[in-house]
């Protein structure tokens, strides 16, 4: 918070939840926030509902269960249908653009100047990879990106926890993922990069404190 000023007095958030631990346990953390902060601040959870469940799954659709969930934290949330893909175009790529373009609309239409998002350290480490790997630049997700002339920011407080940590945070407080009925098969790419992340830590336990610490140390006489 006091490194990114992720957050000032006044400031108007919609937390995108998707059902997984990560953006529950953000949820959490900035509805907990409130009763402490220096500051005031208005948190509004949104579900982007993809509509993949159905009756026959049994048990309650994940919309409600996020609404349910957000409630007892005492955050408000709002459902909102996601916009139609053609199945035969979907991929994790073209529906993570989607769900963050419907974002910045939701965020326009309700006057919201902030965007937080469950990403932590893990998320960054991985997507400076990938990008490195398959898309030939150095770039990842920041802890706080200002979009549209400063109109709206992307906060990431989970930025500085790891997975573990978040993970943590979680089974202290009771939080577990709803399911996923998405039927599209998950990223490969990010598997792929996930794995041999996993198998550089298993060598170098702290690897990946260091790479993060990298991408706030750029040295640019020594870039090509």
């Amino acid at each position: 918070m006091h490194d990114y000023a992720m957050l000032q007095h006044g400031d108007r958030v919609l937390v995108g939840v998707s059902g997984g631990v990560d953006s529950q346990v953000l949820a959490w953390v900035l509805q907990n926030w409130l009763a402490k902060a220096p500051i005031k601040y208005e948190v509004h959870g949104v579900y982007i509902d993809n509509g993949f469940w159905k009756p026959t799954y049994g048990g309650s659709p994940p919309n409600q269960q996020v609404s349910d969930i957000l409630s007892d934290f005492g955050m408000k949330c709002t459902v909102v249908k996601a916009r139609e893909i053609p199945e035969s175009e979907r991929s994790c790529f073209l529906c993570a653009r989607n769900r963050r373009s419907q974002l910045f609309d939701l965020a326009h239409d309700w006057q919201m100047n902030k965007i937080a998002l469950g990403h932590h350290m893990d998320d960054l480490v991985e997507t400076l990879f990938l990008n490195m790997l398959y898309s030939g630049n150095i770039s990842t997700m920041v802890p706080k990106q200002a979009l549209f002339e400063d109109e709206l920011a992307i906060i990431r407080p989970l930025a500085y926890l790891e997975k573990n940590d978040v993970r943590q945070i979680a089974e202290q407080v009771g939080i577990r993922a709803i399911s996923n009925y998405c039927p599209v098969e998950p990223e490969t790419r990010r598997e792929r990069v996930r794995e041999l992340l996993a198998d550089i830590y298993a060598r170098e336990p702290g690897a990946k404190k260091s790479i993060f610490q990298s991408m706030k140390n750029i040295r640019d006489g020594y870039m090509p």
